[in-house]
């Protein structure tokens, strides 16, 4: 078994691309995030040795554990593309992402499009997990493509049968996106239908979520927009599930000094202020949510383009009167 199910409930940092970077993942380590996991990368990418994709598995120690999570269909391809990600970089575990509802993906007959052809799915799972055998492998998947296929528990039952050592479900439909609600009722079933442990994903967005979700039988649960908008939630999680008390989020000056590092590191990541900054502005808008006047702090991080000018915004932010009282 994965020692991080052995003697806890783990909160898993959901694999979020575009977002979950090793800067990030870096910042939200320290909230009480217990496994990381990375952007999904193309097996392909790291099969035909393509540089950029290559970028996509730098990580540092202080992130584990974390696995690398690879998307693909060609079994072959797959198995020498984990080969080389536990020699180059020797994660604590590899993942299969059976779950992404993006078309570009699913074009490609990756993510959640091997949902529709389960022998597929056989295939590339059994592949991997033979060709690093005894690495641990893991996967990502949706409870079905559609709401009239459906098929997690069948999913699980094949996955656990390949050697696959830890299931995250997602409780939407490939269909659904990351739109309507996730049903919950599935991933029992799921938890319910393998021995392997299940980790839910979906619709957590408060420390109450996670505790009245534990009852599914899940083994641990799997946070994704919750964690990109406010990561200190990790922490409001643990203080709630060890005493029943709610801990208030970080204060203002906290917040803001969480999101000018961030913009720091992700400078010194890229080496250019520019990018750095034009990359960082999806996720300001993400960090805005919760905050006082997230409209026109919204407005102001469409253009930002250096760190002098996140520091004038943070400044200006938290000496404005009524926030300040």
């Amino acid at each position: 078994m994965l020692p991080w199910f052995q003697d806890q409930f783990p909160l898993y940092l959901a694999p979020m691309a575009g977002v979950t970077d090793t800067v990030f993942r870096q910042l939200a380590k320290p909230y009480g995030v217990d496994v990381m996991v990375s952007e999904f990368v193309s097996a392909e990418g790291i099969f035909r040795r393509n540089e950029h994709t290559m970028e996509y598995l730098d990580f540092v120690d202080e992130e584990r554990p974390l696995g690398v999570q690879l998307f693909g269909a060609d079994p072959e391809h797959l198995g020498e593309a984990a080969r080389i990600v536990i020699d180059w970089k020797r994660p604590d575990f590899l993942d299969l992402n059976f779950g992404c509802p993006v078309n570009k993906v699913v074009n490609k007959n990756g993510g959640s499009s091997l949902l529709r052809d389960c022998p597929l799915l056989e295939r590339v799972a059994r592949g991997v997990v033979n060709a690093v055998a005894p690495f641990p492998v893991t996967a990502k998947i949706r409870i079905g493509w559609c709401e009239q296929t459906i098929n997690a528990t069948t999913t699980a039952h094949i996955l656990e049968d390949c050697g696959i050592q830890a299931i995250a479900v997602h409780g939407r439909t490939k269909a659904q996106g990351y739109g309507g609600e996730a049903d919950w009722d599935v991933i029992a079933q799921v938890a319910a239908a393998v021995r392997i442990p299940v980790i839910g994903n979906g619709d957590l967005a408060t420390p109450q979520d996670v505790k009245r979700r534990m009852a599914t039988g899940v083994r641990g649960v799997m946070l994704g927009r919750a964690a990109m908008c406010a990561p200190w939630i990790f922490r409001e999680i643990k203080h709630f599930l060890a005493t029943g008390e709610l801990l208030a989020p970080p204060p203002l000056d906290a917040q803001w000094a969480h999101v000018v590092e961030h913009c720091r590191r992700e400078i010194v990541l890229r080496g250019s202020e520019v990018h750095a900054m034009q990359s960082m502005r999806t996720q300001l808008m993400h960090y805005s949510r919760g905050m006082p006047e997230a409209k026109r702090l919204r407005e102001k991080f469409a253009r930002v383009a250096s760190l002098a000018e996140i520091e004038d915004i943070a400044a200006t932010h938290l000496a404005e009167p009524a926030l300040a009282a």
